[in-house]
């Protein structure tokens, strides 16, 4: 067999390196020029459209448009209730659905297979077909509060949170990854007299890292991004996600860019602060195709 020279493998990182920084260099550049022209004034953020000053925090620059966009809309309250409503969406979700993929994996029940296949059949079902029927649903829905029983869903967080704890995409991540995990440690598990549960916790849960990094970001991505279901369950300004409050800074008249992109700025930061937080559990569950026995 032939050997690749030094020479040839050195062109080979180097152009695989040319090529990534290039990859990095489109996404970025979006972010940068959203982050610097948050820092300009209207005038000067249109003007500077036509050259690469745009991507430079080069004459007026100011931190006004951020004091002016949180005077003109509550985004702390927006950016909170998101990151309440989607972090406790993404932890349950990692709980159910990763519960829900051991007993489809590793148990024995009737039905197993017949209840898997109509899961992974409402992968096909758009959300949006299902909203009106569940908006009827959450208006009606009893719940025991502090002041007994009330009806109605509407306006609240578990509006926002509880109809997307069951998702059929994270359950089938998580008995693909299951199922590549090595059956000699359940075998050995049970014999030494773990139950079940403890086998799910400690023993399968830490071989999980990286499919729990994946489920966690596309979970955090689609609950972050929401904004259909808010917007026909939330009219409460107090509870109202970054989305449906995007919507309301922007149909104030008037608005300049130059706000727009502050707002655009401050609710990016949550995003990439989840992402980095997982990016290397998130490489190895790309870079990993499962637990080899």
């Amino acid at each position: 067999m032939a050997l690749v020279s030094p020479d040839n493998r050195g062109l080979r990182l180097v152009t695989r390196y040319a090529v990534l920084i290039l990859v990095a260099v489109i996404f970025v550049f979006p972010l940068l020029f959203m982050g610097v022209s948050s820092l300009k004034p209207d005038q000067q953020l249109l003007s500077d459209t036509n050259s690469l000053r745009a991507f430079l925090p080069v004459g007026d620059i100011s931190f006004d448009n951020y004091s002016d966009a949180f005077q003109r809309a509550p985004i702390g309250v927006f950016v909170l209730n998101s990151v309440l409503v989607t972090g406790v969406t993404v932890l349950l979700t990692l709980f159910v659905c990763s519960l829900a993929a051991f007993s489809f994996v590793f148990l024995d029940w009737k039905g197993r297979d017949v209840i898997f296949t109509i899961l992974l059949a409402t992968l096909i079902i758009p959300y949006e077909t299902i909203f009106i029927p569940l908006l009827l649903m959450a208006s009606q829905l009893p719940w025991i509060g502090g002041g007994g029983i009330e009806f109605g869903w509407l306006n609240t967080y578990r509006v926002q949170i509880i109809p997307f704890i069951a998702d059929g995409l994270s359950i089938f991540l998580f008995v693909q990854y299951f199922k590549d995990l090595p059956r000699e440690l359940i075998e050995a598990s049970r014999v030494e007299g773990a139950s079940w549960w403890m086998i799910y916790r400690k023993v399968v849960l830490p071989l999980s890292g990286p499919v729990i990094a994946t489920a966690a970001i596309l979970k955090f991505l689609f609950m972050y991004n929401q904004y259909l279901w808010p917007l026909m369950v939330v009219q409460a300004e107090e509870i109202r996600p970054v989305m449906v409050g995007l919507g309301y800074f922007t149909d104030q008249l008037n608005v300049p860019w130059g706000e727009v992109m502050a707002y655009l700025t401050i609710i990016t930061v949550p995003v990439l602060a989840f992402y980095l937080s997982l990016q290397r559990v998130f490489i190895a569950s790309v870079a990993s195709t499962g637990v080899k026995g």
